[in-house]
């Protein structure tokens, strides 16, 4: 197995440093500071390892530092907890209360828009942060999100987001009196305070955390009796409580708002894509205001576009876990404490996995019968195996929906012609993305 080094490349240019590693082997051993860690290229043997979450469990310094923020949340618990863990959580993602989480989603995407003026400018990447928080937020309390109080949350998860992966490249780095360390550290207590008067004000609801204009109760309102129901009876504690709500808040704001910023930005440069786009969304929702739940299986088209925008731009790029045993993957020994690292970037960039993978091509998922489809198992947005995002269907539903509403209505181009650069933080999020907003009558 290939040993590469160091950290610096992975400062530098991380995605070009993932881009050169799958002609190296489907192993390769890399040096992150004091660590040594292996890369994980195969699509086989990444799907072992997030299989087999009892040896290959979360772990390694990038959860170290996702710790720091969401505390023991479904995301980052270990092993010993996660079973319990989804239990409780399970039900907030029913299929039976998708109805009512796409009725709040419909409801926030026409607020955003409404907002928009022709010929406008909008930082489309800002608009759809600020949109996925108020979509959040919403089944987190089972309210319509006030957005004052949720401008400084999603500036905190900003810091914290670009900050994580610094502080687990070069960890003793954060013990230094830095303006960038005070500022991560003081964005870290505010968001889970802010998180915890919110938790404080609802607990006293009689409804036990309210809910929302459709009924729905919200995710609050299901942990805090989850744990009554649980088969101690135990109640959650705050503590407890608070670091799932930060774990979906991070999950459910940065990850679907990054993923519709990159659809947006992907069609603005595809105008034919984008016609066919509108000539589907316009045909499916005739002269409904938003497109809802019912719309979702027509619109195969949409979920094509935000497919293959997860496909080039995967929120959650590069993850880890960490060996708990003496274990063998690939043919090599991997002692225990051994940091494992994959990546969905990775794999979704690989020529023989996904051809002309630099392309923008959402025709590649809409597969005619008997047609090969695309590797889904080399497909990992969301992740796989038992530990595989508990919201992945409320994050493609709300991206399906969000998009085809704005498509409806509006038409954006790149306000200049400056290359977008992916920001490989945490998330795998746009820099700044400047569009021009015009409005456009149905069926035009």
């Amino acid at each position: 197995m290939p040993l590469l080094g160091h950290a610096l490349p992975l400062v530098r240019d991380p995605l070009a440093f993932l881009d050169a590693l799958p002609g190296r082997g489907d192993l390769v051993q890399v040096r992150v500071g004091p660590v040594r860690a292996v890369v994980v290229c195969d699509p086989e043997l990444t799907r072992r390892v997030l299989r087999d979450d009892r040896t290959f469990d979360k772990g390694g310094p990038l959860y170290d530092r996702i710790r720091e923020v969401t505390g023991n949340g479904l995301a980052s618990c270990p092993y010993r907890d996660h079973r319990e863990q989804r239990r409780l959580l399970q039900p907030a993602f029913h299929s039976a209360r998708m109805a009512g989480y796409a009725e709040v989603m419909s409801r926030q995407v026409r607020a955003t828009t409404g907002a928009w003026r022709d010929g406008g400018t909008i930082d489309a990447a800002d608009e759809m942060l600020a949109l996925s928080a108020r979509i959040t937020a919403s089944a987190m309390f089972g309210a319509e999100a006030d957005d004052a109080r949720l401008a400084p949350l999603r500036d905190d998860f900003t810091t914290v987001v670009a900050g994580i992966p610094r502080r687990a490249l070069v960890p003793a780095a954060d013990r230094l009196p830095t303006p960038g360390n005070r500022r991560y550290d003081r964005a870290r207590s505010r968001l889970r305070a802010a998180i915890g008067r919110l938790i404080a004000e609802r607990h006293g609801d009689a409804s036990g955390g309210g809910a929302g204009t459709d009924g729905a109760a919200g995710l609050l309102s299901l942990l805090l009796a989850a744990g009554r129901d649980g088969p101690d009876g135990r109640t959650l504690s705050e503590s407890e409580i608070t670091d799932q709500l930060v774990t979906f808040f991070a999950a459910g704001t940065e990850t679907s708002g990054s993923a519709l910023a990159w659809a947006l930005h992907l069609l603005g440069g595809h105008p034919e894509v984008a016609r066919r786009l509108r000539a589907e969304v316009d045909a499916v929702l005739g002269d409904a205001p938003t497109a809802t739940l019912s719309h979702l299986p027509d619109l195969r088209l949409t979920a094509a576009v935000v497919n293959e925008a997860l496909r080039l731009y995967p929120p959650a790029w590069l993850l880890t876990r960490t060996t708990t045993s003496d274990t063998s993957l690939g043919g090599h020994t991997l002692p225990v404490g051994t940091t494992v690292i994959y990546s969905a970037y990775l794999l979704h960039r690989r020529p023989d996995l996904f051809p002309d993978p630099e392309r923008f091509d959402p025709d590649r998922w809409i597969v005619a019968p008997g047609a090969p489809a695309p590797p889904r198992t080399a497909f990992l947005p969301f992740g796989s195996g038992p530990r595989k995002c508990i919201g992945d269907v409320f994050a493609l539903t709300e991206a399906a929906l969000a998009l085809a509403t704005v498509v409806a209505d509006w038409e954006l181009r790149p306000a200049n012609d400056r290359r977008v650069r992916p920001a490989p933080r945490l998330v795998l999020s746009p820099h700044r993305l400047p569009m021009i907003t015009a409005a456009r009558a149905r069926g035009g």
